[in-house]
């Protein structure tokens, strides 16, 4: 299945159902009245986020969507039916934005949260709503109000716990396949990840995490070179991001220092979170190689870094139970920050 991350569509909620003019008639009822029933409300436009889907896809041939009028008011006061809402049900982590690319109208981060994008129109009144001591006959009714329509991106934001980056070639597609049940694309040049991908990470029978994988960065990339960055937003709601380095390739520090400032360059919050780094591929460099580069990167970056190697395994137990636990504190100090709020 093509994976789709951001699609265009059309919405318009239904216009409401008439009121109408009518009145009783019956034998041997003298002065029957209006007895016109107002009309029913339009449908609306609702959001559901489903945990099922992974892609937009299904938005590339379906890009219009239109809910139902209301129906009509009718004699002896019968009120018109309400019309169907229209669900449309998107990805985990989807958010709606206004034709502006800017504006956020929905951020459905949860599974099953429901969100009324655009309401149905109300219906028009019959002649007996306007029926009064003075104006007992009135030939009054009013048309249904409109429904909403308007143009809205949807923007597809995976949802994981941590988030792997790194140059092109960094050993993430390994690295995924070898944790995960996961099998991205692996080759010997760079960019065979062309979007997204995501594996299930099981340390226990009772801990887990999923793992995102987007494609690899290049200098520049916030100004559009190589792919580009339009992928950083797949990993914006992670709580860890784990920062391979080739260790095979030679400058070690400037690959890091290469992502980290193109993570600075996306309006993310990316440069932010907490990081791990990885010097990967250890089966390739000789001990004093290993040892050399573990010193600049550690000198460079201020922080522990972890040798390992996704194609043999080594270093990586240590790794993803460093994530694990990463993963546990941070989201314990965001709730903690949410019920003191």
């Amino acid at each position: 299945m093509k994976f789709l991350d951001q699609a265009k569509i059309y919405l318009r909620s239904g216009d409401g159902g008439d009121g109408v003019t009518a009145f009783r008639r019956e034998k041997f009822i003298e002065f029957g009245g209006p007895d016109g029933g107002n009309g029913g409300k339009g449908g609306d436009i609702v959001f559901v986020a489903e945990h099922n889907l992974n892609t937009l896809i299904d938005f590339r041939y379906t890009q219009h969507f239109r809910a139902p009028k209301g129906g009509n008011g009718a004699g002896s006061d019968r009120t018109g039916a309400g019309a169907r809402d229209v669900v449309i049900k998107v990805p985990l982590g989807t958010q709606v934005f206004a034709d502006d690319h800017e504006t956020m109208l929905a951020d459905l981060d949860a599974a099953g949260k429901r969100v009324t994008l655009l309401a149905g129109g109300d219906g028009g009144f019959g002649n007996t709503h306007f029926k009064t001591s003075t104006n007992r006959a009135p030939r009054k009714s009013t048309k249904g109000w409109p429904g909403e329509e308007r143009w809205v991106w949807l923007r597809l934001k995976l949802i994981a716990d941590a988030g792997l980056v790194g140059l092109p070639n960094a050993g993430k597609s390994t690295f995924l396949s070898a944790v995960s049940a996961a099998r991205p694309k692996i080759a010997d040049y760079p960019f065979t990840t062309l979007h997204p991908q995501l594996g299930v990470v099981r340390l226990s029978a009772s801990e887990e995490f999923v793992l995102a994988d987007i494609p690899g960065l290049i200098e520049g990339a916030h100004e559009g070179a190589g792919l580009g960055d339009r992928f950083l937003g797949h990993v914006e709601r992670c709580a860890v991001l784990l920062h391979l380095v080739d260790g095979a390739a030679g400058d070690v520090v400037r690959a890091w220092r290469t992502v980290r400032g193109e993570l600075s360059a996306y309006d993310g919050g990316l440069a932010e979170k907490p990081e791990l780094i990885g010097l990967n591929k250890s089966d390739s460099m000789t001990p004093r190689e290993t040892s050399a580069r573990l010193a600049a990167l550690r000198k460079a970056s201020g922080q522990p870094v972890f040798l390992l190697s996704g194609a043999t395994g080594q270093g990586v137990p240590e790794v993803l139970r460093a994530l694990q636990n990463t993963i546990h504190e941070t989201r314990r100090h965001a709730a903690g920050r949410e019920r003191a709020a």
